[in-house]
């Protein structure tokens, strides 16, 4: 069963707008109040209707300071509701009141501080406008004027929120580096200020934000530190809210019972019911995911007599909706001991929770609560009433930006009109599932930099986004009954889509949409190159061959994943020299049969020197070189490089008279890792052959290395250390003398060395790196590491290799890229071939670890 990514009241961490006191009439002072009232309560369109009554009003009296705190008020309320027209008026409105014609907003002093504190309460509620419609480097501007307002009449919670705020715009922007510095300021700033509310309430932000950023233990001693304040000061509500998020905290670092002890925790010291349930709820969702079914017996009946009791409000929709998807995960036999009669019980709660959003007039929700419904006959295989609750879901969201909502629905419709059977049966709708599906990716797109800023608690990647792509490539390479070959518009969309995805898993590796990249049709760029996309469906291994100049040609075998898989993994096995030859040679060439032996007599035809491969999931960790055609090796034919399809910086060949390297790595055994005795050979016979500048072990810091990149003019650096590359951004890095560089860490490194040295790096080489065993997906930090740095190309290895073949293949390297007219792809080639010749160093062990990402010219 898809699950549906679970709705919650903030999906993001941004500190909630702060409601300041003014004098004004009882009447809209009590409008105001109820209306913030309502707002808390996640009833907005309550809120809506009070605050445009409370604007109106002070507008009749001409008092414009309060009028525009309603508008911002306002502004806050549309966000919520996804009527992002709305909100930037409202927003535009207020900031007019308050600022004047002559204005000069970095001019504090002019302002009242009642004026100046409605203004920074505005400013604030436009950058997270602004963050929301993806524009950080303006929602940044907004919050840096707020903080510094705040900070002017000395408020000092209203500053602090604002500087935290920053860090999510800069977080958007890329800047991880400034992003993880302002917030160790602000942990700063809190060290040094007795306990109080402000301080628990600052730090509970500050560790929801480093759990956003993937900074676990970091975020657990905050929480911990709001937490022992909260319980000091007795206040309650804020305790048990501080408890739901060091569930989470746990949860994501995979320890289950203490995730489930603080959800316990956060019910039992929650002050309302809305607080009760949601902490039930997340504890549901963990016990069904662990499969502690009796467990889930005991709870779920608690949850369900609370459910009628809550008060009419958007966190009340969600929970129902939240109960019923959690239900779902669950197989039909097991639900139905959980709860019997579960189908009868599932529409019941989804109708309640329908009805009660339409009595809220809140579309948001009613279209949560209704796709839901959809969704649950679907699972039926009731496909009318699934379809037509899922129309009725999408209307409710047409007009307003709701893309997260949206993108669920279509995907949904595309699955109900394939009547559960990717690829379309016969009697399914192929095309309009095709539309269903390509509308979602388009929302996926929109939704972008939000889904990286999305708890992991509420949305998995590989169940949430990465099946939407793979089913519209599944539905894009299969002929309709009337089709005798998939057409060429339907072969360049699964390209597009299938580079779509690349790009969606490194940002949610990075966990940043920051791979601001334009897609580029790399098969022009070479005439002498064809691009490989070779893609892991289903129930085949199907590949699109592009040639310059030439129609797209598409192949595919009928293989299940686990097939697939599993061949895959026996190759990368059969690399060990203690492998049989024989069993080895094998499987290297089925594969060849299944990957490369259809595309050979186009190959031939057109005079292809290089083989571009755009490999998919698994795939970015596969030693194509070593596949056999029965008579010699794939790198025996081609130069090969890897590519992620989406960016080729400058597509231009390094010149040897550009040759200019920065050395630096380990020779000694450092932090649990073996010596590499022959990195001091490697290195002086590199030196030997071009220009180098080298620093090795006790130098080869952290803080030196920067120093390095920031100061040397090389074109090429060359790192050996040990280094692994992961599907995780904390499992991928390189050793220094001093510590693990993690990949975000280097990445960062080097891009600053660019801003520094004011050129692209032309060649990143990761000696002695391999990817992280028993992870199929572990080319992904290869992948994102070469992509992030800016490097133009990117030498590595995709395992530990002998040292000494290593050196000779480096030296051989350099030697073959110092000859006129001999791309990167080609010297590693020939590197390659050289070991390969070499009496002890034939198996591909020694040489067919290492691959060219990025620009192979």
């Amino acid at each position: 069963m898809v699950p549906t990514m679970l709705p919650t009241q903030a999906t993001t961490v941004s500190v909630q707008p702060q409601f300041v006191d003014v004098l004004n009439s009882e009447e809209t002072t009590s409008s105001l109040e109820q209306g913030r009232r309502y707002y808390q309560a996640g009833r907005f369109s309550a809120a809506v209707t009070l605050w445009q009554q409370a604007a109106h009003t002070y507008q009749t009296e001409g008092n414009s300071s309060s009028q525009a705190l309603s508008l911002s008020y306002l502004a806050s309320a549309y966000k919520e509701l996804g009527q992002w027209d709305s909100a930037e008026t409202a927003i535009t409105q207020s900031l007019t009141l308050l600022q004047g014609a002559d204005f000069d907003i970095d001019n504090a002093a002019q302002l009242s501080s009642n004026t100046a504190l409605i203004l920074a309460q505005a400013l604030n509620a436009q950058g997270s406008l602004q963050l929301t419609k993806g524009n950080p480097a303006e929602a940044l501007r907004s919050w840096q004027r707020s903080a510094a307002l705040y900070d002017e009449i000395g408020d000092a919670q209203g500053r602090l929120g604002s500087q935290i705020n920053q860090v999510q715009a800069l977080q958007r922007l890329g800047l991880y580096r400034q992003a993880r510095t302002r917030l160790e300021e602000i942990n700063q700033q809190l060290q040094s200020q007795p306990n109080s509310v402000l301080k628990s309430k600052a730090l509970q932000s500050l560790g929801v934000t480093l759990q956003h950023m993937g900074v676990f233990e970091d975020s657990l001693d905050a929480l911990q530190q709001s937490l022992t304040i909260s319980q000091q000061l007795g206040m309650g509500g804020d305790t048990s809210a501080v408890l739901l998020n060091l569930g989470h905290a746990w949860r994501r670092l995979s320890n289950i019972p203490k995730a489930l002890d603080f959800y316990q925790q956060s019910a039992a010291t929650a002050t309302t019911a809305i607080a009760k349930v949601n902490a039930q709820l997340s504890q549901l969702n963990l016990l069904i995911e662990t499969e502690q079914i009796p467990a889930v017996q005991g709870l779920l009946p608690q949850i369900q007599m609370q459910l009628p009791r809550l008060s009419a409000s958007r966190g009340a929709v969600y929970a129902g909706v939240n109960v019923v998807q959690s239900l779902l995960t669950l197989t039909p036999e097991v639900r139905q001991d959980v709860l019997p009669n579960h189908g009868s019980a599932m529409v019941q709660i989804l109708s309640e929770a329908i009805l009660q959003a339409r009595q809220l007039g809140d579309v948001r929700a009613e279209s949560y609560a209704v796709g839901q419904l959809g969704q649950v006959y679907e699972q039926a295989g009731q496909w009318d009433h699934a379809q037509a609750l899922t129309a009725q879901a999408l209307a409710l969201v047409h007009g307003i930006s709701a893309p997260e909502i949206t993108y669920q629905w279509q995907w949904q419709l595309g699955r109900i009109l394939c009547q559960g059977e990717i690829p379309c049966a016969l009697t399914g709708d192929g095309e309009g599932a095709i539309a269903a599906y390509t509308e979602a990716i388009t929302q996926l797109g929109v939704l972008r930099t939000d889904l990286v800023a999305t708890s992991q608690i509420q949305f998995s990647f590989r169940e949430r986004v990465e099946p939407v792509y793979r089913e519209l490539v599944t539905l894009l390479l299969t002929p309709s009954p009337n089709q005798a070959e998939i057409s060429q518009a339907n072969l360049k969309q699964a390209r597009n889509v299938i580079e779509a995805l690349q790009l969606a898993e490194l940002d949610n590796f990075f966990q940043s949409a920051c791979l601001d990249v334009q897609a580029q049709q790399i098969d022009q760029i070479d005439r002498a190159a064809a691009v490989l996309y070779p893609i892991i469906l289903s129930d085949r291994l199907a590949v699109i061959l592009s040639i310059k100049d030439q129609p797209l040609h598409y192949y595919a075998t009928a293989l299940s994943n686990t097939e697939i898989q599993n061949s895959l993994s026996q190759m990368r096995q059969s690399l060990s020299l203690a492998f049989p030859s024989q069993l080895r040679l094998q499987v290297s060439q089925k594969l060849y049969d299944w990957m490369i032996r259809p595309a050979d007599r186009y190959l031939a035809a057109q005079d292809i020197q290089t083989l571009v491969l755009v490999p998919d999931g698994s795939l970015r960790s596969f030693p194509i070189s070593a596949l056999h055609d029965g008579e010699q090796y794939l790198i025996e034919k081609y130069s090969i490089a890897i590519n992620s399809g989406l960016k080729l910086l400058e597509p231009q060949s390094l010149e040897p008279e550009q040759f200019n390297l920065l050395i630096g790595g380990l020779t000694e055994p450092r932090q649990g890792f073996a010596a590499l005795p022959a990195a001091s050979f490697e290195m002086e016979q590199i030196r030997a052959k071009v220009p180098a500048q080298l620093f090795l072990n006790q130098d080869f810091t952290q803080a030196n290395l920067q120093t390095q990149l920031n100061h040397a003019k090389s074109s090429i650096v060359h790192l050996i250390t040990h280094g692994q590359f992961s599907s995780t951004q904390d499992d991928t890095f390189i050793l220094a003398w001093d510590r693990k560089i993690k990949a975000d860490d280097l990445s960062n490194m080097l891009q600053t060395r660019q801003l520094k040295v004011n050129s692209p790096l032309d060649l990143l080489v990761l000696s002695a790196c391999q990817t992280a065993s028993g992870d199929n997906q572990a080319g992904l930090g290869l992948a994102g590491l070469a992509l992030r740095s800016g490097a133009r190309s990117t030498l590595a290895s995709l395992w530990s290799v002998d040292d000494q073949s290593t050196a000779q293949l480096m030296v051989k390297f350099y030697d073959m890229l110092n000859q006129p007219e001999t791309t990167k792809a080609e010297a590693l080639r020939q590197a390659q071939i050289a070991l390969l010749g070499q009496d002890g160093y034939q198996h591909p062990f020694f040489w067919a670890a290492f691959v060219m990402v990025g620009n192979w010219l």
